[in-house]
C-alpha cells in the first residue's frame, strides 16, 4: 500500500465499495418480494372461502391467540426439544461417519452399498416398524428426525474430505505429518464448507422428520396442533404452525451460514 499513488487507492476503494450496496440490493429485492407475495395472499383470501385459504391479516389475528392462550409456546418448545436433540445427534454420527468414509476407502467399500440403499429408501414407509421398536414416545421421534437428518450430513462430509487436493496431503505427509495431523490440519479444514452444506440441508430433512414424526407417533408439538385444527378445517389456525415450522427453517439456517463463516472466513457465503 505505501508504493501506491493516491489515485490508485482510490480506485481499489470504488472497487470494493459496491459489494455492500449489492448486498442491500438483494435485501430490497427479498422484502419487495414478501411484501408482493402477502399482497397477492391477502387478496386472494378475501375472495375464497376460508375453509381452502385464510388471509395473512386472519393467520396473524389466529397466532396472537394461540401465543395467548399458551398452546404454541409450549407446542413449539416440545417440537425445537425434539428438533435439537435429534438433529445435534444424527449430525454428529453424520460429520463422524462422513470422515470415515472419505478418508479410508476400505471402510467406504464396506459401507457405501447400505447408505445408498437407506438413502433411497423412502424413510416414511419404515414408521410402522418404527413404532413397533421404540413405541409412541420420545425415541421414536428421535429416531425418526435422527435418520432423516444424518445422510445429508454424512454425504457432504464425505464428498468435502473426497474433494480435498492430493498436492496439499502430499506436502503435509513429506513434511512427516502424521495421520492425525493430516486429519486435523488439511483434511478437516477443506472439508468445513461441505460439512455446513450438509448441516444446511439437514436442518430441512430434520423439521420434515420431527413433524411426520408428530403426525404418526406420539401426536405432540406443533404436528398435534396442526393435526387439531386440521381436523377441525379451522384453516387460520392451521396455518400458524406451519408458518412457525417456515421460519424455524429460515432461522436455523441462517444460523448455520453464521457459523460457516466464524469456521470457514475463506469461503464467500451469500
Amino acid at each position: 500500500m505505501a508504493d501506491l499513488k493516491p489515485a490508485e487507492i482510490e480506485a481499489n476503494v470504488e472497487t470494493l465499495g459496491p459489494a455492500p450496496r449489492a448486498a442491500g440490493r438483494l435485501w430490497i429485492v427479498r422484502m419487495c418480494s414478501m411484501v408482493l407475495l402477502l399482497g397477492a395472499w391477502e387478496i386472494a383470501g378475501r375472495h375464497v372461502s376460508p375453509v381452502f385459504l385464510s388471509p395473512p391479516s386472519t393467520i396473524f389475528k389466529a397466532g396472537i391467540a394461540m401465543a395467548r392462550s399458551g398452546e404454541l409456546g409450549s407446542a413449539l418448545s416440545t417440537s425445537l426439544e425434539t428438533l435439537v436433540i435429534g438433529f445435534v445427534s444424527a449430525s454428529v454420527v453424520g460429520i463422524f461417519l462422513g470422515l470415515l468414509i472419505g478418508r479410508y476407502k476400505l471402510f467406504d467399500a464396506a459401507t457405501d452399498w447400505l447408505i445408498n440403499a437407506l438413502y433411497a429408501m423412502p424413510m416414511v414407509a419404515i414408521i410402522p416398524l418404527v413404532i413397533l421398536w421404540f413405541g409412541l414416545g420420545e425415541e421414536a421421534k428421535l429416531f425418526i428426525v435422527g435418520i432423516l437428518t444424518v445422510f445429508p450430513v454424512l454425504i457432504n462430509t464425505a464428498a468435502g474430505v473426497r474433494n480435498v487436493p492430493q498436492a496439499l496431503i502430499d506436502v503435509s505427509t513429506a513434511f512427516a505429518a502424521n495421520e492425525r495431523q493430516v486429519f486435523t490440519k488439511v483434511i478437516l479444514p477443506s472439508a468445513v464448507p461441505y460439512m455446513m452444506t450438509g448441516l444446511r440441508l439437514g436442518i430441512g430433512r430434520a423439521i420434515i422428520g420431527m413433524v411426520v414424526a408428530e403426525f404418526f407417533t406420539a401426536i405432540t408439538g406443533l404436528g398435534a396442533v396442526i393435526v387439531k385444527y386440521g381436523n377441525q378445517y379451522d384453516t387460520a389456525s392451521m396455518f400458524v404452525p406451519l408458518l412457525v415450522l417456515m421460519l424455524l427453517g429460515i432461522g436455523l439456517t441462517y444460523g448455520v451460514r453464521r457459523l460457516e463463516e466464524m469456521f470457514a472466513p475463506w469461503k464467500q457465503v451469500e
